[in-house]
């Protein structure tokens, strides 16, 4: 008898490792306002959010006198508990999606006149409002 309720208290406390609500990643994200790298995960509020590739780069270079100031997007993955999708955040423009709305708030490198960002350079700052 002993055995069977000691047996009864140990099972709850194995299965409370699991939390069912919280999107996965495979390895680690960072936490909101940490600068990521396109293939990165990042913690946003409840939601990860993860660069996957530079869609649009028509920032004018900083050595340059522009008459419009381009903008930078990126296909980004979305993940909540229950969804994901993929969306093209652009630079300083909200993206809303079932009541959330997130922004892609900062990028570097800048760009120049003189020369191309590799993909590997690129570092994204995104944050849930």
């Amino acid at each position: 008898m002993k055995t069977a309720f000691a047996a009864a208290l140990a099972l709850p406390l194995t299965a409370c490792a699991i939390i069912s609500d919280t999107p996965r990643v495979n390895g680690d994200a960072a936490t909101q306002g940490m600068p990521v790298a396109l293939g990165e995960a990042v913690w946003t509020g409840d939601t990860i959010l993860k660069p996957l590739a530079v869609t649009e780069d028509s920032r004018c270079p900083t050595d340059v006198q522009c008459a419009w100031a381009g903008r930078l997007t990126v296909s980004t993955r979305i993940t909540a508990t229950s969804w994901a999708q993929t969306a093209p955040l652009t630079l300083g423009e909200p993206y809303e999606v079932l009541g959330r709305t997130y922004v892609l708030t900062e990028a570097t490198p800048e760009k120049t006149a003189n020369e191309e960002i590799s993909v590997r350079e690129y570092r994204f700052t995104f944050e849930r409002r």
